[in-house]
């Protein structure tokens, strides 16, 4: 394994216990390289190993539907790892606090956990450190190049990033060991989760309902991975700006909630029979786009707030502050998709009923939020709120970055200046119609032309 996919945060005493991997990010079991990383410093060490999970209440912009979505992949996970004789250790409440109890109930002798650069699992992986009595490592399976490797500071595009991460590729695109048996079984008597009891103490919000469109976890994201590869994958450079095509991977949800690798996306469509241009294209969002929103919101903390977008952006946006606004919307409005853009309600509609919007379709719907909202900063909460709140890939890197891209020029140039958006680049119904069949989008979601 890669050593630059591995970081040593705390070094531990010298002692012989157990090693606890923390699953947060990377919810699966196979392709995992801090679940074989943390296998790896057992057997060297000859000590049993166990899975950490923690689901937290109150996690921030986590409903039903979500928490429906993560718990229906782990109850699979867990099979799987029980499978290797790794067994699942499942809590409730603030991983600050339960983590680190935990590690010093089983007497671990070194914690590893996932990587990941929002914020409050920032403020997490800091409070554990700090608690537990152990040696820690952080492991990156998110990004295929490592988040740390790839760049130190905030990248400004991807045609910078882009060349950092075409120079590691070649080290970090390795096929992933599976994981083994664990030869040293586990010292007690694990109790059994009960992912529907587990469900019903976490309580989240049932006004957003689980989806079923999309089945959970390990198995089923490995058939729509296939399913894309042999359906769409070839469609995918010329057809993907066009909502009613069928020509995206569907495949957000499954990375978001880390029940497939993107690494394995990644070595599947390079070996794909397709079109090399739809290869290059979709790499390049899988690889290249995913992985500057990583770097983004590690580098900058508000990558979620107005304060995070460029000097260039918040400059003509203040500008342009008093500019009259044609439409002013509130959230409620703008949620229940009652405003006068059909295409903007249908695309309202298409998220608040299936968790999914396409992708071009994000773009025009969080920017018509920054021409309707009375501030920038308005419409960026109100932006952040409903993406998190509806989509199923919401709460993630990727979209605070594309957020941040549409409201305040994040990784984009100072476009032609026009009223609110001063040279924000701005996007119109009647460019939308130049695109692809409005009307027919509209009728699909339950509205008129």
């Amino acid at each position: 394994m890669h050593p630059g996919r591995f970081r040593l945060l705390r070094q531990g005493p010298d002692r012989t216990g157990p090693v606890l991997y923390w699953m947060h990010r990377e919810h699966r079991a196979s392709d995992n390289w801090g679940l074989l990383f943390a296998q790896e410093q057992a057997i060297a060490r000859g000590v049993p190993l166990a899975v950490a999970h923690c689901l937290d209440p109150a996690y921030p912009g986590a409903a039903l539907r979500h928490f429906a979505f993560l718990l229906a992949g782990l109850r699979q996970t867990e099979a799987a790892l029980r499978h290797c004789g790794i067994p699942l250790l499942s809590c409730l409440g603030d991983p600050a606090r339960e983590i680190p109890a935990l590690a010093h109930k089983v007497k671990a002798a070194v914690l590893v956990l996932d990587f990941d650069p929002l914020r409050h699992k920032q403020a997490w992986a800091r409070a554990v450190v700090e608690a537990v009595e152990a040696e820690v490592w952080e492991a990156d399976s998110r990004n295929i190049v490592p988040c740390r490797a790839a760049s130190s500071k905030k990248e400004w595009a991807a045609r910078t990033l882009r060349p950092k991460i075409h120079r590691l590729l070649p080290e970090y695109l390795e096929q992933p060991p599976r994981l083994a048996p664990h030869p040293h079984p586990w010292p007690a008597k694990v109790p059994a989760v009960h992912w529907d009891r587990t469900l019903t103490a976490l309580a989240p919000d049932p006004s957003v309902p689980p989806v079923d469109w999309i089945a959970p976890g390990e198995t089923a994201a490995a058939r729509a991975l296939d399913d894309f590869i042999e359906t769409r994958l070839p469609l995918y450079a010329d057809q993907k700006n066009d909502p009613n095509k069928q020509a995206v991977s569907l495949l957000s949800p499954y990375l978001h909630f880390g029940q497939l690798s993107s690494l394995r996306a990644a070595l599947a469509v390079s070996r794909a029979g397709a079109p090399d241009r739809a290869r290059d294209v979709f790499l390049e969002e899988l690889i290249v786009r995913r992985e500057l929103a990583d770097n983004f919101c590690l580098h900058e903390p508000a990558y979620d707030r107005f304060q995070g977008f460029p000097d260039w952006a918040r400059k003509t946006l203040d500008k342009h502050r008093g500019d009259r606004r044609e439409y002013v919307y509130g959230r409620d409005g703008l949620e229940a998709g009652q405003t006068h853009d059909p295409l903007w309600n249908a695309a309202q509609r298409q998220m608040t009923a299936t968790g999914h919007l396409h992708g071009w379709l994000r773009m025009y719907w969080a920017k018509k939020i920054l021409e309707w909202s009375a501030s920038p900063e308005a419409a960026q909460d109100t932006a952040v709120a409903l993406n998190d709140r509806w989509l199923l890939d919401g709460r993630d890197p990727n979209g605070y970055a594309g957020i941040a891209w549409s409201l305040g020029g994040v990784h984009d140039r100072p476009w032609g200046e026009r009223p609110v958006f001063g040279t924000v680049r701005f996007m119109s119904f009647k460019g939308a119609c130049g695109k692809f069949d409005v009307p027919g989008f509209i009728r699909t979601w339950g509205g008129e032309d």
